[in-house]
Order: structure tokens, then C-alpha cells, then sequence
């Protein structure tokens, strides 16, 4: 008895494949068999060829099939729902895996998932991407290019493919065929609050729904930190002799509830106590233990963003505040932007931040274009200088030469 033969079968490896072709007014349908030694059935694959040389490739896939235990005709996504998650591995599941998903799932998927791996080529995903720019934002389209490079490793790694058609899409320039933003707005220093009086103007509007999505506000501003990790601080993180708040641990919504691990740096850093955030800290440990959560929402509950979101109505309460564009992690941007802006030394102000890289942590310094106005005065001294030389010297009686001498 045989399996049907538009089942995805790939034979064992070692297994005596036969193979033979049988000429169709279609085309030709080129059939191979072998016998599965554990069930001891006959398998059969088949498929409709345009001609010999397409069967022969049919062939060769099969048998290359079997050595890596994949079939190398594979779909994305059929690729995709066989390594499951693998393709994740080393992403911090809160701020990058999440939004990886989303992108793969809302966007790669619909795009190239109904395509073997095979055929999947570099100008199809510049195609793809061109598409994407035309409704989408960079970091939208970067969050969705970088899963599909991390699926695409994947089945390199898996010998499915000999090299990875996304590899050098995921260095392209975006915003070719989309609007072009200014590069003042790509900064961080773009999302952050201009002044405290404006941060103490939305803590307050958010503490008229309740005082803890104001302490939310002012905790993540002041302390330039990431939302799922107010959300992990302990009463005992705070130590206010030495002025130092320690953040070591995150807290955020997975799949199976609250996940609590260490931060996405997974190291712990200091950060210092700001005078302006001294009274909601005193008022926060005053009288607890030290291993109580800092922040609770209304009812004693974790304060994830997505909490203080839906229960602030954000996006309408920033916009009555004349600040449309702010998110809860602009917050994060503005305590970062505003020790940047007070001096703080580059090298330090990284340490408070947690990045890996320097360079990530010098994109909120204010953007020095001193150096380009003392260029502009050397060229344009060199170019007066340059004229008087070539500017010949009249006398009152000199004769100017004819031009067409």
C-alpha cells in the first residue's frame, strides 16, 4: 500500500530510492519510490515537470532531501512551523522577540510564506520590501526583515539552502520609496520630553486616574528605564544612602503569564536617585519589606505599560497634552536625553543606560555642528584668498586687454 503522493515524504536517508518518468500531454510527471523501513510500506513522490531537466532537479532535491532530513521544497512557513521558535534563540523576548513575531507573522508570512525556501530569492525581498516601505515605518520594516533573516539562517544551518537571500537585504537603506524623515526625528532625542514641568504635567494627568500610573510616569522618566523593568523593581532595589537605585530584573506579560528574569543587558546597573524623584521613592518604601514589588497598580497588581495604556487611555490623554507622539518608552528617551544633556560622561551614562554598545548610547547626545561652522570658515577663507590671487590688479592707467586678442 503507498502514502499519497502529494504527501511532503522525504525518504530515509540510505534508503534505495527508484525513480522513473512517464510522459503527460502536460508535461511530465516524475515519480519516485522507496520502501519507509519502519511502517515497511511503499512511498510514493510525484510531481508534474515541464521537461528532463526539471525531473532531474525533482530528483536530486529528494535525495538531497534525505541527507539533511528535510525536504528541500519545503514552504516558509511549513519551514517555519517545523524549527517552531528556534530561530529566536538569544532575543530577549520582551523587546525584540515579541516584535519579531509580530513582524514575521503580520507581514513575512503573507508576503513569502506560500513559497518553497528554494525559490526565494534577494530581488523577491527587495520586492517586498519595497511594498513595505510604501505603508510602513523603518523600525515597522526592520522588525520584520530581521526575523526573516534569523528563519533563513535557520535553514542554511539546516543545508535546506546554500546561503541566505536576506542576509545583505537586512543592510539596505530603508525609506527609498517611502516618505523621508528627517534624521533629527530618527533620534531617540526626538521622543523624550522637552522639561520636568511637562513631566510633571502627564504624571499628573495619569494620577487622576490613579497614583500609580503617575509614580509609572516619573519612575520610568527619571530613572531612563524600560517599563517591564519599574515593573520588576523590589522595594529593596532603592537605597537611599547611597542614592542609588539598582535595576537587575524585568517583569512583563508572556505567553503563560507574568515572566520575571534579568534585564535585557543581564547585568545589573545603578542608577542615581534625581532629586525630583526622591519624594515618590520615599513615599514608595516608606514602612516595607524589601522584597515587595516598588509599584502596584489599583487593585495590588503587576503595573506591566500595557496596564498603564489601556487604564490611562494614553494615546488620547498625550494627545490633550500636546504630545501625540509620545509612548511610554519616549520616557525612557527623555531620562536618557536629559543626563546626556546635563554632561554626564559619556562612559558612565552608558553603565546607567545598560548598553552593549557606546555608539547606541551617543545617539542621544545633542548633535555638536561647531566643528562644521569652523569648516565653512576655513573654505570660505580659502576661496576669498583664492579670488584675490586671480583677480588681476587695475591701475588707473592700465588698459584692460582685449577679449578676443
Amino acid at each position: 500500500m503507498s502514502t499519497s503522493e502529494s504527501a511532503p515524504a522525504v525518504p530515509p536517508f540510505g534508503v534505495k530510492v527508484t525513480t522513473d518518468l512517464e510522459h503527460r500531454p502536460s508535461g511530465i510527471r516524475a515519480r519516485a519510490r522507496w520502501i519507509d523501513p519502519q511502517t515497511r510500506r511503499r512511498v510514493v513522490r510525484a510531481l508534474v515537470v515541464p521537461d528532463e531537466e526539471a525531473a532531474e532537479a525533482f530528483f536530486n532535491d529528494l535525495l538531497k532531501s534525505s541527507e539533511i532530513g528535510i525536504d528541500r521544497r519545503i514552504t516558509f512557513a511549513d519551514y517555519l512551523a517545523t524549527i517552531g521558535d528556534r530561530w529566536t534563540r538569544g532575543l530577549d523576548p520582551t523587546s525584540t522577540a515579541d516584535g519579531y513575531k509580530v513582524g514575521l507573522r503580520l507581514r513575512v508570512l503573507p508576503a513569502l510564506g506560500h513559497l518553497p525556501l528554494s525559490q526565494i530569492t534577494a530581488g523577491m525581498i527587495d520586492r517586498t520590501i519595497d511594498d513595505w516601505e510604501k505603508v510602513h515605518s523603518a523600525s515597522t520594516i526592520k522588525n520584520s526583515i530581521a526575523p526573516l533573516v534569523r528563519v533563513l539562517d535557520e535553514a542554511v544551518r539546516d543545508d535546506v539552502l546554500a546561503s541566505n537571500p536576506a542576509r545583505n537585504r537586512s543592510r539596505r537603506s530603508l525609506g527609498k520609496s517611502a516618505l523621508i524623515i528627517p534624521v533629527e526625528q530618527t533620534s531617540p532625542r526626538a521622543h523624550a520630553l522637552p522639561d520636568l514641568a511637562t513631566l510633571n504635567r502627564l504624571a499628573e494627568a495619569c494620577g487622576q486616574v490613579h497614583q500609580s500610573y503617575s509614580d509609572f510616569v516619573m519612575l520610568s522618566a527619571l530613572l531612563a528605564s524600560r517599563g517591564s523593568e519599574i515593573a520588576g523593581l523590589r522595594v529593596g532595589d532603592v537605597n537611599s544612602e547611597t542614592n542609588i537605585v539598582t535595576i537587575e530584573r524585568q517583569t512583563y506579560p508572556g505567553s503563560g503569564g507574568l515572566v520575571t528574569k534579568q534585564t535585557k543587558g543581564r547585568a545589573a546597573r545603578p542608577v542615581p536617585i534625581l532629586n525630583a524623584l526622591k519624594p515618590v521613592l520615599e513615599r514608595l518604601t516608606a514602612d516595607r519589606e524589601p522584597d515587595e514589588r516598588l509599584l502596584r497598580g489599583p487593585r495590588g497588581g503587576v503595573l506591566t505599560t500595557a496596564t498603564v495604556r489601556d487604564a490611562t487611555k494614553w494615546d488620547d490623554l498625550v494627545t490633550g497634552l500636546g504630545l501625540p507622539s509620545l509612548t511610554r518608552h519616549g520616557l525612557r528617551h527623555t531620562g536618557a536625553t536629559w543626563m546626556a544633556d546635563a554632561g554626564i560622561p559619556l562612559h558612565v551614562l552608558q553603565r546607567i543606560l545598560g548598553h552593549k554598545s557606546i555608539e547606541t548610547t551617543r545617539g542621544y547626545l545633542h548633535p555638536d555642528t561647531r566643528h562644521l561652522v569652523s569648516a565653512a570658515e576655513q573654505a570660505n577663507a580659502f576661496l576669498e584668498a583664492q579670488e584675490q590671487r586671480q583677480t588681476p590688479s587695475r591701475t588707473s592707467g592700465g588698459t584692460r586687454p582685449s577679449p578676443h586678442r
